[in-house]
C-alpha cells in the first residue's frame, strides 16, 4: 500500500512571517502529500495556532522531547535564542532543540516518508511528492569531498557523526548531507537512533545534547551511507531542487530576481537564509515578479485587468 508523504517544519516565533510564506506556497504548489506539521516551542504555539487545518497541524516541541529536557524562562536567552536545561548535559539551544525534535518526529508520527522543510523554503513552482510516496526509494543529497578541514564546523560535525555512529574515524575530504528539501524514511530514523544507543550506551536524544556538535542531515547521510540495508530505500543525488542563499549580508529585490533566475529548469523552491535579514516583504514582492513573468500571456492581462 502506498503512504503518502508528510511535511515537517521546525519553526518559531522570530520566524512566523517566513513560516507564514512557506505555507501559503506548499498551499499552492506542493501537492499529494498526507500532512503538514509545524513544530514549535510551546511558548510559541499561539502565534501558530491560526495555521491549523485538515491538512495542518501545529504540534509542540515538548510532544517530541523527554521530561528531563525543559525549555528555560524567555528571560534567559542569549544572543535572542531560546535554551532547554537538564541536569545530563550542558543546556542545548533552541537550534539544537529544533534538530531533536526532526528526529523524533520522523521515528513518532504516523508515517513512513517526510519531507523536511525548514521556514526559510519558498515554492515557486509546483512539486508532486508522490513519486516519493513509500515504498519507493526517496533521495539522498550526498556531495561527495566538499567537506574539507578549512570548514571547521563540519569538519567537527562529521566527526561527530562518526563516533555517535560507532563508525571508524573520520577521513577529509568527506561527503555533505546538508540541504534544503530533504527527504527521511522513518525506519532508517528509527535504525539510526537504535545505532546511536548502541554506539554511546546512551538514550539518543542525552547522546546528542552530551556531544552538542551535531548535525541531523549529517547523521541521517552517514548512517545511510553505512548501512546496506537502508541505502537500497535511498536514491543518491548532488544536489536538492531548491535555489540556496547560505550567507549573512540581506538581498534586495534585484538579487532575489537573480537567484531566481539562476535556478534549473528541475528546481521548485528557493531559501534565502533567516540569518542574513532578508525582508520578507522583499521576499514577497520578488515571487510575484518572477510569476507575473512566467504568467501565461492571457492570464498576465486578466490579472491586469482585475488589477486595474
Amino acid at each position: 500500500m502506498m503512504n503518502p508523504v508528510a511535511l515537517l517544519t521546525p519553526t518559531y516565533g522570530r520566524d512566523l512571517e517566513l513560516c507564514t510564506l512557506l505555507c501559503e506556497s506548499v498551499d499552492r504548489h506542493v501537492g499529494s502529500f498526507s500532512k503538514h506539521y509545524l513544530l514549535v516551542p510551546d511558548c510559541d504555539l499561539p502565534l501558530f495556532s491560526h495555521f491549523e487545518s485538515e491538512r495542518r497541524r501545529v504540534l509542540p516541541a515538548s510532544m517530541f522531547l523527554p521530561d528531563w529536557l525543559r525549555p528555560l524562562p524567555r528571560i534567559i536567552q542569549r544572543k535572542r535564542r531560546q535554551y532547554w536545561w537538564s541536569l545530563r548535559a550542558k543546556p542545548a539551544s533552541g537550534w539544537h532543540v529544533q534538530q531533536l525534535i526532526k528526529i523524533a518526529a520522523t521515528m513518532s508520527l504516523p508515517h513512513e516518508r517526510y519531507c523536511i522543510l525548514d521556514s526559510d523554503i519558498v515554492f515557486f513552482r509546483d512539486f508532486d511528492l508522490a513519486r516519493f510516496e513509500y515504498p519507493n526509494s526517496i533521495p539522498l543529497l550526498n556531495m561527495p569531498d566538499e567537506v574539507t578541514a578549512k570548514q571547521i564546523r563540519h569538519a567537527r560535525w562529521v566527526e561527530t557523526s562518526h563516533r555517535l555512529l560507532g563508525l571508524s574515524a573520520a577521513r577529509l575530504p568527506a561527503s555533505d548531507f546538508i540541504g534544503h528539501i530533504i527527504f527521511w524514511d522513518q525506519q532508517t530514523a528509527r535504525a539510526m537512533a537504535a545505532r546511536i544507543e548502541a554506539a554511546t550506551n546512551l538514550e539518543w536524544v542525552e547522546a546528542l545534547c552530551r556531544v552538542r556538535e551535531f548535525s541531523e542531515y549529517m547523521l541521517y547521510g552517514y548512517f545511510v551511507q553505512n548501512d546496506a540495508h537502508f541505502s537500497a530505500r535511498h536514491t543518491l543525488v548532488p544536489r536538492t531542487q531548491c535555489v540556496s542563499y547560505w550567507d549573512q549580508p540581506k538581498l534586495g529585490k534585484g538579487e532575489l530576481n537573480q537567484l531566481l533566475r539562476s535556478a534549473d529548469k528541475d528546481d521548485v523552491a528557493f531559501s534565502v537564509a533567516s540569518f542574513s535579514g532578508t525582508p520578507v516583504q522583499t521576499i514577497r514582492a520578488a515571487i510575484e515578479e518572477n510569476e507575473a513573468l512566467h504568467m501565461p500571456r492571457g492570464a498576465a492581462r486578466e490579472t491586469a485587468g482585475l488589477v486595474a
